[in-house]
């Protein structure tokens, strides 16, 4: 397990799930002040990772095919999916517990807490291990975490002033 972290961590793809859970914590924040169905919600976001995704892979396809001149080759286009699918597991995570409200396993006001702060608790964590892994303290490196954190508490506090 741990080694897949530290895989996980090593990989461009750590760029790609915090820009898809920060989409997926702005999704979610917007539903709340008038909260559809728990399946709405689900749907919403995974429409969302896929629409994400796909702009995504076509960006970079059409980027790279400018900039360079050539077509795509298939290696190329393997890390373009593998990033979108991180882009996608990033916003989409969240629908897990919009799943579990609209089995009635949790309450749906449950499911938005559970979305809203663990989006934020991701955020801070990656940012708190991109401290210690490139070489910060335990200090400095918890000073990192919690101030990318406090972005993503920022964006909630920013939405519940508007509404």
């Amino acid at each position: 397990m741990i080694a897949a972290i530290e895989s996980h961590l090593g990989s461009v793809q750590v760029a790609r799930v915090i820009y898809g859970a920060i989409i997926g914590l702005a999704v979610v924040v917007t539903f709340e002040r008038h909260p559809p169905a728990a399946g709405v919600v689900v749907g919403s976001l995974v429409v969302t990772g896929v629409a994400v995704g796909l702009a995504e892979i076509y960006s970079e396809v059409v980027g790279t095919e400018t900039r360079t001149r050539r077509r795509v080759a298939w290696t190329e286009l393997r890390h373009f999916l593998v990033d979108a699918a991180a882009v996608f597991a990033g916003i989409s995570f969240p629908a897990v517990y919009f799943l579990l409200a609209a089995l009635d396993w949790i309450e749906l006001d449950t499911a938005f807490d559970l979305a809203k702060w663990t989006g934020v608790g991701l955020i801070g964590g990656y940012g708190y291990a991109a401290g210690r892994l490139s070489g910060a303290g335990q200090v400095r490196s918890l000073v990192q975490g919690l101030a990318v954190a406090a972005i993503g508490a920022a964006l909630i506090a920013l939405k519940a002033l508007i509404h």
